[in-house]
């Protein structure tokens, strides 16, 4: 196997950037806006079957309207774990369950826990730009010890991780600006 290249570096780099804006997005996913969303209970676990499963995999979630969420079990003998497992999780929900389906209504968010969600998300942003800036310079790192290479082709090398840099950043800064105005709509 041929040492790698100056572009299979660019190449790790930007694949390292590009799951760490994925990362933010997917966390993104979970905090809780104004409006209902299934992935919002993507990170409830259930004791169901002697161990502790995600809950989609015991029951289907549904957001049949904006403030509404609904959890249909699979097998009614788990709607009391279900339950359980909303209440213990700090999406501060109260489920309510006909013996058939759990429903969770959404309350307004106050000001107050917007805020705090908004530190939230400025904390899992912050998370993705480390991450950024980590493969950048692991890549730099790698560049330099790169052999049988210019010291041109490096510099050029590194500016072109310093780009992807810099375009990660934003997209990260893009996701977190409209995931604030998300969660500041009233």
């Amino acid at each position: 196997m041929s040492p790698p290249t100056l572009a299979d570096h660019v190449k790790q780099a930007k694949q390292a950037m590009d799951k760490a804006v994925e990362a933010v997005k997917r966390e993104f996913s979970t905090v809780r806006t104004g409006k209902a969303t299934t992935s919002l209970l993507d990170l409830v676990r259930v004791e169901a079957y002697g161990s502790e499963v995600p809950l989609n995999q015991v029951a289907s979630v549904a957001a049949p309207e904006p403030k509404l969420l609904t959890i249909q079990p699979w097998d009614k003998s788990v709607l009391k774990a279900i339950e359980k497992a909303i209440l213990a999780s700090d999406l501060g929900l109260t489920p309510s369950n006909d013996g058939n389906i759990i429903r969770i209504p959404l309350p307004p968010l106050t000001e107050e826990r917007r805020r705090e969600l908004v530190k939230v998300v400025h904390k899992f942003a912050e998370e993705g730009r480390v991450a950024v800036r980590h493969a950048r310079t692991e890549a730099i790192s790698r560049i330099k010890k790169t052999e049988h290479v210019s010291e041109d082709e490096k510099k050029h090398t590194e500016k072109e991780i310093q780009k992807l840099h810099d375009d990660h950043l934003r997209l990260v800064d893009e996701v977190v600006k409209g995931k604030e105005a998300e969660i500041m709509e009233v």
